[in-house]
């Protein structure tokens, strides 16, 4: 099953919603207030809530591990915002009544209005990595991320327009909360490429092309990882899947199955048995009221679990509610989510005789059947947004350079917010001239344009639909001439299309690899991430090992692995322990400053280091005895031994297996 995986987000510096100052201006008091005790009122009751707010997020016990650090961030700047409610609230105590009271009151009721509305958006999103599945907030790593610039661009907009010396804040509370102000913007620019041994791990899970005997080791390793290996762990997890699935409707249906598919890996794996799949075995949650009874399955719809109201019979014979379906087929799919059939037609035919039977049954057991909101659209999305995003498609084609460079930015904004929009920008034509872009000689609009197709490309029929229009030879193209930034985002851009296997190898034949072994070289250390997951996941195909290691990668690693300031050892053994089973790769590998290297590692590294660095010198091992001789020589034995006793399982095996070759070289007898 192909992966769907998020790491790989929009990656701009400074990234998306740059923050927009804001002039002061104080806006007249309502015409409502004759004296100051309406507003006055209202003050302390919005202060009281806001309190309450943080209290709320301060009080959330543990958040999920992969956004763990950005949620601790944002409750303690969120908590520094105290003394300032405190110093509003006080306000009220020297009201005198006069017109100075009322201007001020209203000041204060405009900016904690505005505070509002960006804490309650940060609220929303420290529940999700609160309570949220896993699985999912791990996939998709870096949109989560945008959701916290987008929380930070509220917060600073709201505290830009605080008028300190009027409402009579002190100098200390001022300076606190300028100082929050400035880590806010500072959050906001681009953070490190997300754990890329968790992307990694990720990679080789969902990756059909991957022969290395990983899978439970890997499964282990990512079970440990997102804290999801007790009984209690996996039950939570499955409760916040069905929540996801319910939410999500149609969308994303592959992705969705790739979680459920994993969760049942870890469920075996803790020898948890409860199977939970797309086909109505779960009961709708809105149906909470019938306890004692569960709504037959077939009156639910397969794809969101939910009772049906307009069921429609596709062409495999099988029963949708005709929303969820639509969904499905409007993002490029054409197959039965159920069977995975082809579909021989599209057309949808109305299952009067199931939608008579639901009726009856709700009414003969008082169940109320759900109201379809009827502003939304046949696939599920507004109106204005369908209008504002096929207004843009058409503006990226403007003659003036303006129109167009505005077009993309806003195409790229709304393409990293959310999955339904990259689904909607391709339905509504935006690949097509997207592509055509990134080979005008502009290099702002080739860094926007990039991005944007990086962004689309994270939905798996996007990453086809790019590739068909021809973006790989363009993408390439920026990746050795355009701006730091551009190239970045090319290589970023590589690693997601290479998501497919059919890419890979389109890469490949494009020379896309020298350009990548060259930013591995002499990138940023941002450039030198996103060319290493593009590396390693190009590696999968074997013609591109050979590929990479006649541009020079071998060298690249090994200074990787030397220099550790750069922290990417990770990276470079990931990548060594695919290219090591290649016989041009081992002639390079073997070379005794390597071997050195190794046996470092595997004294001092950390448990995954040091379980690859064992794989790499055991694979060297099988097809030459000499580094096996030269390992030894560099005092390798103990620590083989130390960890057979406490390393990860996958490491113990290795390192069994590297003590039975060395029993079998006359050193030890």
């Amino acid at each position: 099953m192909e992966r769907q995986m998020m790491v790989v987000m929009e990656v701009g510096g400074g990234g998306g919603g740059d923050h927009q100052h804001h002039h002061h201006h104080h806006p007249p008091p309502p015409p409502h207030v004759s004296g100051s005790s309406n507003n006055n009122e209202s003050d302390v009751v919005l202060v009281g809530e806001l309190m309450e707010v943080i209290e709320k997020v301060g009080s959330y016990g543990g958040f999920r591990r992969t956004q763990r650090k950005e949620c601790l961030n944002m409750v303690r700047r969120l908590k520094l915002l105290v003394p300032l409610l405190e110093e509003i609230r006080e306000l009220d105590d020297d009201d005198d009544g006069d017109n100075k009271s009322v201007v001020l009151h209203s000041l204060a009721f405009n900016f904690l209005s505005n505070l509002k509305k960006a804490l309650l958006a940060a609220k929303k999103l420290l529940k999700n990595c609160n309570c949220g599945s896993k699985i999912y907030l791990a996939l998709e790593s870096e949109a989560v991320m945008g959701r916290f610039h987008a929380v930070y661009d509220k917060l600073n907009q709201a505290l830009d327009d605080v008028s300190y010396d009027e409402l009579g804040i002190s100098v200390e509370v001022k300076e606190q909360v300028e100082l929050m102000c400035k880590q806010l913007k500072r959050a906001k620019r681009r953070t490190d490429t997300l754990d890329i041994e968790l992307a990694m791990d990720l990679m080789v899970v969902f990756s059909k092309e991957d022969d290395r005997n990983t899978d439970s080791a890997v499964l282990e390793r990512l079970a440990n990882k997102l804290e999801l290996h007790t009984i209690a762990d996996l039950k939570a997890e499955t409760l916040a899947v069905r929540k996801l699935v319910k939410e999500r409707g149609g969308q994303n249906a592959d992705s969705i199955q790739q979680i459920i598919d994993l969760l049942g890996k870890f469920k075996q794996i803790a020898g948890f048995e409860e199977n939970m799949v797309l086909d109505g075995s779960v009961s709708s949650r809105r149906l909470q009221r019938c306890q004692t009874m569960l709504v037959p399955h077939e009156f639910l719809c397969p794809i969101t679990l939910e009772i049906m109201t307009d069921p429609v019979i596709v062409a495999t014979g099988q029963t949708y509610e005709r929303e969820s379906i639509l969904k499905w087929l409007n993002s490029n799919h054409r197959t039965c989510p159920k069977t995975r059939q082809t579909l021989d037609h599209l057309s949808l035919a109305p299952n009067y005789a199931l939608r008579n039977l639901i009726v009856q049954w709700c009414e003969k057991n008082n169940v109320e059947l759900p109201k379809k909101d009827s502003s939304v659209g046949s696939d599920g999305s507004s109106a204005e947004l369908i209008d504002e995003i096929s207004s843009l498609v058409q503006n990226i084609s403007s003659s003036h350079l303006h129109t167009r460079r505005e077009a993309v930015v806003k195409l790229r904004m709304l393409s990293k917010e959310n999955p339904d929009n990259r689904i909607l920008i391709a339905n509504n034509g935006g690949i097509p001239p997207l592509v055509q872009l990134l080979s005008y000689p502009d290099s702002k609009i080739q860094e926007q344009t990039v991005t944007a197709l990086l962004n689309l490309s994270i939905d798996e029929t996007n990453k086809r639909l790019i590739a068909r229009e021809g973006a790989i030879p363009a993408i390439i193209e920026i990746l050795q001439n355009g701006t730091y930034e551009a190239r970045e985002n090319s290589a970023a851009a590589l690693f997601s299309l290479s998501m497919l296997d059919e890419n890979k190898v389109m890469v490949g034949n494009l020379k896309g690899i020298p350009p990548l072994v060259n930013l591995l070289q002499n990138g940023t250390i941002r450039g030198k991430k996103d060319a290493a997951t593009a590396l390693f996941n190009l590696s999968l195909n074997q013609s591109n090992k050979s590929r990479a290691i006649k541009a020079g990668i071998i060298p690249s690693l090994l200074h990787l692995l030397e220099d550790k300031s750069l922290g990417m050892v990770d990276e470079a053994l990931s990548i060594l322990q695919l290219l090591v089973s290649h016989p041009e790769a081992r002639n390079e590998i073997g070379r005794l400053s390597f071997v050195e290297t190794l046996v470092e590692i595997i004294k001092n590294g950390t448990p995954k280091n040091k379980e690859c660095a064992t794989s790499v010198l055991l694979e060297l091992g099988l097809n030459n005895s000499s580094c096996i001789l030269a390992a030894l020589q560099f005092g390798v034995y103990e620590h083989l031994i130390e960890m057979t006793r406490s390393g990860t399982n996958r490491a113990k095996r290795k390192a069994n297996s590297l003590l039975q070759l060395m029993s079998k070289c006359e050193h030890i007898r």
